[in-house]
């Protein structure tokens, strides 16, 4: 199994370019199931995750072509037909992203047999809400040797759908579901993440109709078919915020290209108030520290426009060395502070309290051999071997490359000392 190597102690400074987004790219994806003409997506990243999900869409009936540049791929998807509805265990265990097939492939094709997802131990994270909203329109919904049957013999039909929690998941497979259902579907609590807008543009530009985009109300009037389109992945706004954390962290000089600091906005403002400066011209993000001590911050994962959960265990590790005690709460997910154990293995001080976690900040962290949990802890760690005092040996990496792409060759261009080894 690869490991990756770290001597800490160097500053980041230059310029990252953000890749594509995972978060939007997967639901992205999906949409291909929609419709039987092509839909070709610029600016996918080459990430474990993309890799898996277009295998399952392969298995369902999609034909998929790759380009390639320098900075991303881009994927025409063809769906002609469905070949299988069954989503196999085998795969949708893998990534949990790929339960969302369960939508495209009931509206349109009014049958789907969805294994339950995988994905991340960071939670249950529960699929009631998608079984729920399908039930609503008209799906006829069994659980059947661990898979979701769900039928609906006369298509799907528009209704009203409120959830009781923001899911971005649920909004995503039930906006899909909708564009093909008949009459108008109301999305009541819906997510407003950026990835989720995205998907709705998507949607729009394949001949759905969709209001309220943005919001937390989306209306979606069903059509007849989806046709084709062109449309380019956003930039992914967790990885962008890893780096900048990873630039407070080491007291560097960070421009950040091809991202919106809107996008992130929640976790750019905690960084001012840690001590970073943060500047955002159009199109790009700069972070700086000038050697200062860092100040501790407190904060609470929320959802979009609060500040992410994706981000919780970077920013555990930027106050680590913060001057202070600051108190993180995680409230989207529970066993989200896996990462704690090995933040103490560099001599960090934390203490978790339920859904809190107390963070003393120490003046030196000590390189230690260290293993992820997920993939978020992943770049936690890195993160804190950056600043710590000598080598860093991280294990099971593998979470890493799920969700970041390159990333040690875009660190060691803005100056850090690291290395990836194959087993």
């Amino acid at each position: 199994m690869d490991t990756i190597h770290i001597r800490g102690g160097n500053r980041l400074n230059g310029s990252i370019q953000i890749s594509g987004a995972k978060n939007a790219a997967l639901p992205l994806l999906t949409a291909a199931l929609l419709t039987g003409e092509p839909l070709r997506l610029g600016n996918v990243p080459r990430l474990t995750d993309i890799r898996t999900l277009t295998k399952l869409l392969g298995v369902l009936g999609t034909v998929i072509t790759r380009a390639s540049d320098d900075h991303a791929d881009t994927l025409t998807l063809t769906t002609p037909e469905i070949l299988s509805t069954t989503a196999p265990y085998e795969i949708v265990s893998q990534i949990r992203a790929s339960f969302w097939v369960l939508g495209p492939l009931l509206t349109r094709c009014h049958y789907a047999r969805v294994s339950l997802p995988g994905g991340c131990a960071i939670g249950a994270r529960p699929v009631d809400l998608y079984i729920k909203g399908l039930q609503k329109m008209g799906a006829e919904i069994d659980l059947v040797d661990g898979y979701v049957v769900a039928n609906a013999p006369g298509g799907l039909k528009g209704a009203v759908i409120r959830s009781p929690m923001v899911s971005v998941g649920a909004t995503h497979t039930l906006m899909m579901a909708a564009t093909l259902a008949d009459g108008e579907t109301v999305l009541e609590n819906a997510a407003r993440e950026p990835e989720v807008t995205d998907l709705a543009h998507c949607l729009v530009a394949m001949g759905a109709k969709i209001t309220g985009i943005g919001t937390s109300t989306l209306r979606i009037e069903g059509v007849e078919k989806l046709h084709g389109a062109t449309y380019n992945v956003i930039a992914d706004r967790i990885e962008a915020g890893t780096y900048a954390i990873a630039a407070a962290m080491t007291g560097g000089d960070v421009t950040l290209e091809g991202v919106e600091g809107e996008t992130f906005e929640a976790a750019l403002s905690v960084l001012r108030a840690a001590g970073a400066e943060v500047e955002t011209p159009q199109g790009s993000v700069r972070v700086m520290r000038n050697g200062a001590r860092l100040q501790a911050t407190d904060v609470v994962t929320q959802v979009f426009p609060g500040f992410p959960t994706d981000l919780q265990a970077q920013f555990m590790a930027l106050m680590t060395m913060a001057e202070g005690e600051s108190e993180i709460t995680e409230t989207i997910f529970e066993n989200r502070f896996m990462h704690v154990q090995e933040l103490a293995r560099f001599g960090a001080d934390i203490s978790l309290h339920g859904d809190k976690a107390l963070v003393r900040g120490v003046e030196v962290l000590k390189g230690a051999p260290v293993m992820a949990s997920d993939l978020r802890a992943s770049a936690a760690l890195i993160i804190a071997a950056l600043a710590a005092e000598g080598e860093t040996i991280i294990n099971r990496v593998y979470h890493l490359d799920r969700g970041f792409e390159r990333i040690e060759a875009k660190l060691s261009a803005c100056g850090a000392e690291i290395w990836r080894e194959k087993a």
